[in-house]
């Protein structure tokens, strides 16, 4: 993929991705930095990976969407669940 454009649609979505996550499970702005990163991380994995498998998953132009917004959400679903804090329980404490 060299494409300026498909590079630039790519950004924008999976942007979109990271923002939509953030506005669902809400954070500062710390968050949404982070969710951002993983979605940007996630997206181009699975472009990647789609390109060198060949598979065609609901590809735009010379974007594998299907895989790439697969992997996108996976790592912001892995992402917010490494973030969880425990809940500590006041009354079970030593």
């Amino acid at each position: 993929m060299t494409s300026l454009p498909a590079i630039l649609l790519g950004f924008l979505i999976s942007s979109l991705i990271g923002s939509a996550f953030h506005l669902i499970f809400g954070g500062n702005s710390g968050k949404l930095i982070y969710y951002l990163i993983l979605s940007w991380i996630g997206f181009w994995i699975g472009q990647a990976l789609a390109n060198i498998l060949g598979w065609e998953f609901l590809s735009l132009g010379q974007l594998h969407l299907g895989m790439a917004v697969l992997l996108s959400v996976i790592f912001l679903a892995i992402g917010y669940w490494l973030g969880l804090k425990p809940k500590t329980d006041d009354k079970n404490r030593l």
